[in-house]
């Protein structure tokens, strides 16, 4: 049974991590330090510490891995194979070098496509109609390692990020099981990377959650989703935050980009740069529960047909 370490740290890591427990000795996870939640900032451990404590697995938790003490532990452990997922950090040629079988990574895109920390979201927000998961070698430039494997998913009309990241962390999980044997055996035919394809996902600023309404009614449905559940698009109505939650395209709608056209039982149309507009169906406003637009509406006491969200 081959000896592995484990380095990962969202939701999207735990059932690896579960799959490789039953599989193989994982003998260390890695994963990143506890950090505040929530409003009243408690002091939370990652997802992945969560299933290495519950295996009696011991877990290191450096905020930079570079230059720790604990990366000399690590090597010190001798594993055979490092199989890193949303780790969030690069690893030191010292480490990648260590292990027998090297290190691989479980990337969430179509490799080059979407080298980064947040593929699942750009998929979803660019409007791609697939996506899916990588198997490859780690190198000492992010995500820029030999394809091992590779396996996709289709990407429907309304699919949220979270939809689709849910599905790749199933996907993920059952193509490194099948990939582990060829890299224990040495079978697999790994290729470079087309540097000519490359693009990239980085990490999500707030500006990016902001709605640009001049863009056309498509773009926008694809960034609400592509945001959905997190961390949420928001836009500014009556100088107040506006998230939004979920949203479809209705056709030829009139009125300035970003101008509330009409109200409906159901939702708030609003007018974009495109002869399209925008159904909010799902909102939140600042300091109030997610709900759905209907029960918002619901509530309220003036109509706001007319009023411009910026």
């Amino acid at each position: 049974m081959s000896k592995i370490v484990f380095m990962g740290t969202p939701d999207f890591s735990t059932g690896i991590l579960e799959m490789l427990i039953e599989d193989n000795e994982v003998i260390a996870v890695v994963t990143q330090p506890d950090r505040p939640v929530g409003r009243k900032k408690v002091l939370t451990p990652p997802p992945v510490k969560e299933v290495a404590i519950k295996h009696n697995i011991p877990v290191y938790q450096p905020e930079k891995l570079n230059h720790s003490s604990e990366l000399e532990e690590i090597i010190n452990l001798k594993p055979d194979l490092i199989v890193t997922a949303a780790f969030g950090q690069l690893l030191p040629k010292s480490l990648l070098d260590a292990p027998k079988y090297k290190a691989v990574n479980v990337h969430a895109s179509l490799l080059p496509k979407y080298r980064g920390g947040a593929p699942i979201h750009y998929a979803v927000m660019n409007g791609e109609k697939k996506t899916g998961v990588t198997i490859m070698y780690m190198a000492e430039k992010l995500d820029a390692g030999n394809i091992i494997s590779q396996d996709e998913i289709i990407i429907k009309e309304n699919d949220t990020v979270g939809d689709v990241h849910d599905q790749l962390a199933v996907l993920g999980t059952e193509l490194l099981k099948r990939t582990l044997p060829t890299i224990f055996n040495g079978t697999n035919e790994s290729t470079p990377q087309d540097e000519s394809l490359v693009s990239f996902a980085s990490n999500i600023s707030r500006e990016d959650e902001r709605i640009d309404w001049s863009q056309d009614a498509q773009s926008i449905h694809n960034h609400i989703r592509g945001l959905s559940p997190w961390p949420v698009a928001y836009t500014t109505m009556n100088d107040k935050n506006l998230k939004l939650w979920r949203s479809e395209i209705v056709e030829n709608v009139k009125g300035e980009p970003g101008e509330i056209a009409e109200t409906t039982k159901d939702s708030i149309i609003v007018a974009t740069g495109s002869d399209n507009g925008v159904a909010l169906t799902e909102i939140q406003l600042a300091g109030k529960k997610r709900v759905k637009t209907r029960d918002y509406l619901s509530g309220l006491q003036s109509k706001i047909d007319g009023t411009k969200l910026i």
